[in-house]
């Protein structure tokens, strides 16, 4: 059977038996992988600590007839203690690999892991709070997918947004991509202030310094708006959400 090696990011793990776990990855050349890892909820397990969520590693797999066989793992990233150990950091990564694992599929993503992996190792060491990780991670994310979100021009019929042009657009409209102008926004849309609208755009294109300095009202909108827009273009909700803390 083909031998391959490849870096991975574990999403998520099911017991299989006794000693087993079926491991899904999100891996750097492969896509998304799910693979047995034998004997590793044993006591004497030589990698079992280096395949818990959260952790990166290089993996060593043979391909079998309905699931991968991990034959080694080497650590790479060792950021599932860090981030366990702080209920926000928890919660935040719990949804971003919930996340990965409905954005990704069999093919490869580099930029998915590479997105992934960043904000993981930013979590563990606490570069910035973790709800504004997170939901940059999340614009991100569905951006790099496919659905990158307005916070400027009309997302509906691409009406300037400057102020010199008339006026910031504030009407926000998750099902048309962002941002919507008064003529394309329907009657009772969500308003949202100007601060959390330069908060959203500095999540958008990692402007960290803007965005620690944003009040705590905006930032609380923004999240509603991130969670809004991310389970929207999913198609589904992220279980993981509600227990996110604020």
């Amino acid at each position: 059977m083909p031998v391959y090696r490849d870096e991975a990011v574990v999403l998520r793990t099911h017991k299989l038996g006794e000693a087993d776990r079926i491991v899904t990855m999100l891996t750097r050349q492969h896509g998304k992988v799910r693979a047995v890892a034998k004997g590793v909820r044993r006591t004497g397990s030589k990698f079992g600590a280096r395949l818990e969520p959260f952790m990166v590693a290089d993996v060593q797999l043979y391909e079998g007839r309905s699931l991968d066989i991990i034959t080694q793992a080497e650590s790479l990233g060792s950021y599932g203690a860090l981030i366990t150990a702080d209920y926000g950091s928890y919660t935040a990564a719990s949804v971003m690999v919930e996340t990965a694992d409905k954005l990704t599929e069999s093919e490869g993503s580099l930029q998915q892991y590479l997105l992934l992996v960043g904000a993981l190792r930013s979590l563990s060491r606490q570069e910035h709070g973790s709800h504004l990780t997170l939901n940059s991670y999340l614009l991100r994310a569905v951006s790099m997918a496919g659905w990158a979100p307005s916070f400027q021009d009309c997302a509906r019929c691409g009406a300037l947004g400057e102020l010199s042009a008339g006026g910031q657009h504030s009407a926000m409209v998750v099902q048309m991509g962002g941002i919507v102008c008064d003529e394309c926004a329907a009657p009772g849309s969500p308003r949202l202030d100007v601060e959390t609208i330069d908060l959203l755009s500095a999540l958008l294109t990692g402007d960290w310094e803007h965005a620690a300095e944003s009040p705590e009202r905006a930032q609380n909108q923004a999240a509603g708006v991130v969670a809004a827009y991310t389970q929207w273009h999913l198609g589904r909700g992220l279980r993981s959400l509600e227990h996110v803390a604020r």
